[in-house]
């Protein structure tokens, strides 16, 4: 890791600001831009990392959810419904977190960019759910929950990149409506990963408050402007973002493999 002098703590601060911008406006935690920047910029270990965007999530999420609940923006039934499942995926998350080597965390997670801005790149279309919520859309919900929640205790990200789209084809919610609903969703989930990390000391909490506070300065606004942006707009941006960060990952990994190539 870098020496925490100036520098050091003021790109902490760039990358909070950032990462809490991409939260409120995208309705994610913000750790698709805390993991990597953490890791290329800082030197911080890959698994650290991970723990420690997480833990940094929940306040830029407070502030967010605010913004969009200020603009009637979130669907609490759905949300708890949502909740109910990720706190059971982010023990699953965390627990799979605390095992699988680095490289792979890192692979992984690239991976995850790629496929994430190959569906974003995608049209969604008309939604195809039943905007009533009925028995078995409830329990999608649940299950797409859980599978959010191992998401986000395994790379340290919110979820909201596998909710707000189930939430706009399950239950044809607006987008500005599925983001405020996912963010909701990623306090909890966040605050169960964070204690299960801080346990093995897999976060670093004055890390974490500080890109914490920074993004909170920005989470509001940016949940503000997302209400009335095209969706369409913010989805291929957003994309286009995580292409660029899931490429800088693997040459990352392929670079330690072939010394060779740092030349």
């Amino acid at each position: 890791m870098r020496p925490r002098d100036a520098r050091f703590w003021a790109l902490v601060v760039a990358i909070g600001l950032a990462s809490g911008f991409l939260a409120g406006l995208f309705g994610v935690g913000g750790g698709i831009l805390m993991v990597p920047a953490l890791v290329l910029l800082l030197g911080v270990d890959q698994r650290l990392a991970h723990g420690t965007s997480l833990t940094a999530i929940i306040p830029m999420a407070l502030v967010g959810v605010t913004g969009y609940a200020l603009g009637d923006s979130v669907d609490w039934l759905a949300a708890a419904l949502l909740t109910l499942g990720a706190a059971g995926g982010a023990v699953i998350g965390t627990a799979a977190l605390h095992r699988l080597p680095e490289r792979a965390l890192r692979l992984a997670f690239a991976v995850f960019l790629i496929v994430t801005a190959a569906r974003m790149f995608l049209e969604v279309g008309e939604p195809a759910g039943d905007p009533h919520l009925g028995l078995a859309t409830a329990a999608l919900l649940v299950l797409v929950g859980l599978f959010s929640g191992i998401t986000a205790g395994l790379f340290g990200v919110g979820g909201g990149l596998i909710m707000v789209p189930a939430m706009v084809l399950l239950l044809s919610l607006p987008d500005a409506l599925a983001k405020g609903t996912s963010l909701a969703v990623i306090v909890p989930t966040a605050l169960i990963g964070t204690y299960r990390n801080a346990r093995v000391r897999n976060t670093d909490l004055r890390l974490a408050a500080v890109l914490g506070v920074s993004g909170m300065l920005t989470a509001f606004a940016a949940s503000q402007w997302s209400v009335t942006m095209d969706p369409r707009l913010s989805r291929i941006t957003f994309a286009c973002l995580m292409v660029v960060v899931a490429a800088l990952m693997v040459f990352r990994k392929r670079a330690e493999a072939e010394p060779g190539l740092e030349a």
